[in-house]
C-alpha cells in the first residue's frame, strides 16, 4: 500500500480515538498564545493544516474568536469532528499537498504535529507554499517530535496494532527549512512528552515569522 493511503486510512479509522486522547490536552496550551500573541491584526484569516479532530483550532477560537479560521485535513472523519467542536470555523477535507489551490494570503498559518507523516521532500513543498500563502510579518506555526537523525519509515504506533509512515526531523534542519523559506525563528519550544507506551520524546515547536524582503532594482547606465 502506498504510504500516504496508508496514513489517511489509519487517522480516519483513529479519529474517535484520537479526540479522546488529545482533545483537553493542555500541554501546547502556551505555545497556542503565543501564536496568538504575534498576530496583531484584527479579524485575521487563520489556516491550520491536519487539524485532526479540531483540538487546536478549539483552542485557537477560544482565546481569538475573531479569528477567520480555515482547517483542513485528510481524514473525513477528522473533519466531521473537527467541525462538530468548531462550528465557526471552515473545515474541509483536503491533502495539504494540494495548497497550489489557494491564493488568498493567511495572516497565519498553524501545523501541529502533520509533518511526521510527510515525507521530508513534501515537507520541504509545504513549508514553501506556507512562504508563499503568507505576508510578510506572517506568523509560521509548526511542530513535531525532535530526532538526531533524519529519515522516513514505517512505525509501529504505541499500541503495536498500527503501522504509520513517519519521517523524523532535527532542529537544525526545520530551522535550514525555515531560513530557505525566508522565515525568521521567533521563538522555539520544546516540550517532554511520554507516548502510551512508557517511550519519552522532546517535541519541538517553532515560531516564526515570514522576512520582509528588500529587492533594489539596480540600474545599469
Amino acid at each position: 500500500m502506498d504510504p500516504y493511503e496508508n496514513n489517511f486510512i489509519t487517522w480516519n479509522n483513529l479519529a474517535t480515538e484520537y479526540e479522546q486522547q488529545f482533545m483537553d490536552l493542555s500541554l501546547y496550551d502556551d505555545t497556542y498564545d503565543l501564536f496568538c500573541g504575534l498576530i496583531k491584526k484584527k479579524s485575521p484569516a487563520i489556516f491550520e493544516i491536519g487539524c485532526g479532530p479540531g483540538n487546536i483550532t478549539r483552542y485557537l477560537l477560544t482565546k481569538r474568536p475573531d479569528f477567520r479560521l480555515h482547517a483542513i485535513d485528510i481524514a473525513p472523519n477528522m473533519v466531521r469532528l473537527a467541525q462538530l467542536h468548531n462550528p465557526t470555523a471552515t473545515v474541509s477535507i483536503m491533502d495539504c499537498r494540494d495548497l497550489h489551490s489557494f491564493i488568498t494570503p493567511f495572516e497565519g498559518i498553524v501545523i501541529g504535529f502533520c509533518i511526521p507523516y510527510l515525507s521530508i521532500a513534501d515537507c520541504s513543498r509545504l513549508v514553501a507554499e506556507c512562504a508563499r500563502l503568507l505576508p510578510a510579518d506572517g506568523i509560521l506555526y509548526l511542530s513535531t517530535p525532535e530526532s538526531d537523525a533524519e529519515g522516513s519509515e514505517f512505525q509501529a504506533s504505541s499500541d503495536g496494532k498500527t503501522k504509520m509512515y513517519v519521517s523524523r526531523y532535527s532542529a537544525k534542519s526545520i530551522k535550514e527549512l525555515l531560513d530557505h523559506n525566508h522565515f525568521e525563528t521567533v521563538h522555539v519550544v520544546r516540550k517532554s512528552y511520554t507516548r502510551n507506551n512508557g517511550a519519552a520524546e522532546v517535541h519541538q515547536v517553532f515560531l516564526a515569522r515570514k522576512k520582509r524582503i528588500n529587492r533594489t532594482l539596480m540600474n545599469t547606465p
